[in-house]
Formats: structure tokens, sequence, C-alpha cells
């Protein structure tokens, strides 16, 4: 079988067709598999990104933490007590990405001169000039919402690149979930260690559950949903990049549209909670 070939100057051609604009920042999620055959591997796909980007702009993901206890209400007493007790803290600088949600999280995380956000869990790797700026002072307590990098993202005119991912694999939408005037949002609180001042620390964390929707809702994934709705108002490009079919969206576009949506079906305009 033919092998689908792609090499660093076809995907450099390839993110500047779909739209991905210099000096901005770009969110990614990618499925490497989705490309074909990249000579040089995964490495490939960052380096191509960046140098779109330019010197002024910035690459993102969601990197999340390896070991994060995402269904913590799951667990008896008895493996609370042996995770908090034997996990090593989430050290930003040295725990491992969360590789489900790609390959390329890992590869971002441990690039030259990356910077990755404090919060295990809506934990952010990036490479660029404000790289810094994007990943610091993220809030441990309900960190999609505002001083996340997703707020930041959205304030600063982003882009959000699915490359071979699926509709419903745009974390951006937690944001806006967080935003969107939705009464009765459920709320998920854990324990969790983390690396505080050198030391194991055990704390506490309040977040809106991610896991599930925001609220009263029954169906499909409403992410998928809202994104497929975005397209086809207009809006969003999309586009071949290697063999993968992606999509992309201007962050704050895309964040307006779908707080809209949300507020539409989710409730309407009482008893949010903020």
């Amino acid at each position: 079988m033919k092998k689908n070939l792609v090499t660093h100057q076809n995907l450099v051609k390839d993110f500047r067709n779909i739209g991905v604009i210099p000096g901005r920042i770009l969110m990614l999620h990618a499925s490497v598999r989705s490309v074909g055959w990249i000579i040089g591997g995964p490495d490939t796909i960052i380096r191509a990104l960046l140098d779109v980007l330019g010197p002024e702009g910035t690459l993102m993901m969601y990197v999340a933490w390896e070991e994060f206890p995402d269904d913590w209400w799951e667990w008896t007493e008895d493996e609370r007590d042996a995770y908090l007790r034997e996990c090593p803290p989430f050290d930003p600088g040295r725990s491992h990405a969360y590789r489900k949600w790609s390959i390329l999280t890992e590869y971002l995380r441990t690039w030259r001169g990356a910077c990755r956000s404090g919060n295990p869990d809506a934990s952010v790797a990036a490479v660029g000039k404000p790289a810094q700026w994007l990943t610091e002072n993220h809030p441990l307590n309900y960190g999609y919402g505002p001083g996340s990098p997703l707020d930041k993202l959205v304030q600063t005119g982003g882009q959000v690149l699915l490359l071979g991912s699926p509709l419903q694999d745009i974390t951006l939408l937690h944001y806006s979930e967080h935003i969107a005037d939705v009464p009765g949002k459920h709320i998920f609180r854990y324990k969790v260690p983390l690396l505080v001042g050198g030391k194991k620390e055990i704390v506490d964390v309040e977040e809106f559950d991610t896991r599930r929707p925001i609220g009263d809702w029954e169906g499909d994934d409403y992410f998928g949903i809202i994104a497929r709705e975005y397209l086809q108002s207009g809006n969003g490009k999309t586009g071949k990049v290697g063999a993968a079919m992606s999509y992309l969206f201007d962050a704050a576009m895309l964040h307006e549209f779908a707080v809209a949506w949300l507020e539409r079906r989710l409730g309407g305009k009482s008893g949010s909670l903020r």
C-alpha cells in the first residue's frame, strides 16, 4: 500500500492554506496518525506550526496530567487514601502530560523553551514569545474560567486548530461553559497532591464538572454539535493538512457562539454559578 508521505514543507503549506495566522496564539488538538507518514515524526508538526506562527506567535496545547484522578467520585476511600499517600505530586516542570489527548502533548511539554501552567487538570503547555504569560497564574479552582490560558486565548484573538481531531475535542468550549449563564452547573470537588515550595501538599480543588454536560442535557456530546453548527453558519475554515481533515476556528468568535448556544439550549438566564 502506498503511504501518504508528508514533509515539513507540505505541512507549512497546508497550515498557511487553512488560515493559521502568524503572530497569533494557536491552540492545537491533533491526531498524528491521521496526518499520514510524516517525515521526521511528530516533531515535524510542531516545527511546521512554529515556523508558520513565526517569532511573535505561540503554539499551545491542553496537556492535563497523566495521574489526574478524573474518576475520583468512583473510587473507594482506601483507593483515594492510597492515591494521595503514594502518588508523586504534580510538578509542572516534570509531571507527564495526559497522552490520551494526543501523543503531541508530551512532545510539546518537553519542547525546548516550553512553559506549562500549574493547574493539574486544566494544564496547558505553550511554546512561543508570550508562552510564560499565557501559562502563568493559572487559577487552581475553576481553572477553565477567567484568568486561565483559555481566557487569554480568547482575549488575544487566538485560533483553535483541530488537526484530524473530532469536533467534540475543542477544550476551549469548557471556558464557554464556565462563562455561560446556565442554572445549576455541576461541580466537581476533589483532592490532589501538588508540589508547593518543594514539598508535597494535599490540596482541595473545586471545578465545574468538565466530564459531563454543564447543565441539564440529554443527547449527544454537545461540543460536537456546537462546532458543527458554527461551521454551518459560515464561520471557521475546513481543509486537509496532509491526509487529515482539519478545522480552524477563531477562538473569540467560537466562544461567543458557544455561550449563546449554551444559554439558549441549557436553561436561560437565571440561577447560574460563576
